[in-house]
């Protein structure tokens, strides 16, 4: 498996999420202010100059996130990044994986549980609930007769690359 659920406190994800944005924001305003004030020093202050502020405040923010993202602190944003990042790929999927599951795959009954199930836990993690229309909520049932069917457990401990790697994408 490259990608296995784990269980996070969704107030501390909320939290800690809200946080580490609102420290990146903080800083790439101080950041983008210091390199254009420094760079309009140096030269005829310009709006090329700004922008290229902006620019480099934004370069150093994402060197210091690059430099924090393996902090144990930031472990549960870290996953939901990763499961956000797992979710938007199988999407691209999710036609192929539909005519699989039509077929009776079951590495398309695979990815299609992690979907859902993933689709289910990250909202749980933003704090919303998922406005599920009645094709989702009959897709999910469809799913879980089909799961059920061929023996399968309903739920799935993550996503194997290799079962995804067997569709094509759209």
């Amino acid at each position: 498996m490259s990608f296995r659920f784990a269980s996070h406190d969704p107030h501390s994800y909320r939290r800690t999420s809200r946080l580490v944005g609102l420290a990146m924001a903080g800083q790439l305003i101080v950041f983008a202010l210091v390199f254009t004030q420094l760079l309009g020093a140096v030269f005829t202050p310009s709006l090329w100059l700004n922008a290229l502020g902006v620019l480099l405040g934004l370069v150093a923010t994402s060197l210091v996130l690059a430099v924090l993202r393996d902090r144990p602190w930031l472990a549960p944003v870290r996953y939901g990044w990763r499961l956000k990042q797992r979710l938007a790929t199988v999407s691209g999927y999710l036609p192929a994986l539909r005519r699989g599951m039509a077929d009776g795959d079951e590495r398309a009954l695979a990815v299609l549980a992690f979907y859902h199930q993933g689709m289910a836990q990250l909202g749980e993690l933003d704090g919303r609930t998922l406005d599920d229309d009645a094709e989702r909520l009959a897709e999910r049932q469809a799913l879980r007769l089909a799961r059920n069917a061929r023996g399968l457990p309903e739920r799935v401990d993550g996503l194997d690359e290799a079962d995804l790697a067997a569709f094509r994408r759209g």
